[in-house]
């Protein structure tokens, strides 16, 4: 059955995209909770639309991820805590903690989730935190990790 996607689906599409999927879980499942609606003739300008709608918001977000890669990119961000004689912390430096601190020097906010640690800071130094903010949005912030 042919569906015109309200809203952006996991494995199936995004907003405004006309897809092909199975009768029974565009009927049991897409339709009841509003997630898509029948294609039909005339539906075919309003897919055209939430797809229009779609690709403006996502210009936007893109530009507004990169205004905020470009101020982030050149700074460094500071962390002082408790660590030991030998440089290891009292245990780790967090995603939270890194927002908490980039909100507090840059006034950005940033969600934790959009940060990727590969392994939890644990020693004191230079670190970088991968951040995405868009899909086509990915860069570095640069940690000081230092001891109070």
């Amino acid at each position: 059955m042919k569906v015109i996607l309200r809203s952006d689906v996991n494995g199936v599409g995004k907003r405004g995209d006309v897809c092909d999927v199975a009768d029974g879980y565009a009927r049991n499942y897409l339709m009841p909770k509003g997630l898509a609606m029948k294609a039909t003739a005339g539906a075919g300008s309003q897919a055209m639309a939430m797809r229009r709608s779609r690709d403006a918001k996502d210009a936007t977000a893109r530009a507004a991820a990169t205004a905020i890669a470009s101020k982030l990119v050149p700074t460094r961000i500071s962390i002082a805590v408790r660590a030991g004689a030998e440089g290891k912390l009292f245990g780790s430096v967090t995603t939270t903690d890194i927002v908490e601190a980039v909100e507090a020097q840059t006034g950005i906010e940033l969600d934790r989730r959009q940060l990727h640690l590969t392994e939890p800071i644990r020693t004191v130094g230079e670190h970088s935190v991968a951040a995405r903010l868009h899909p086509e949005v990915e860069f570095p912030i640069s940690l000081d990790i230092v001891a109070q």
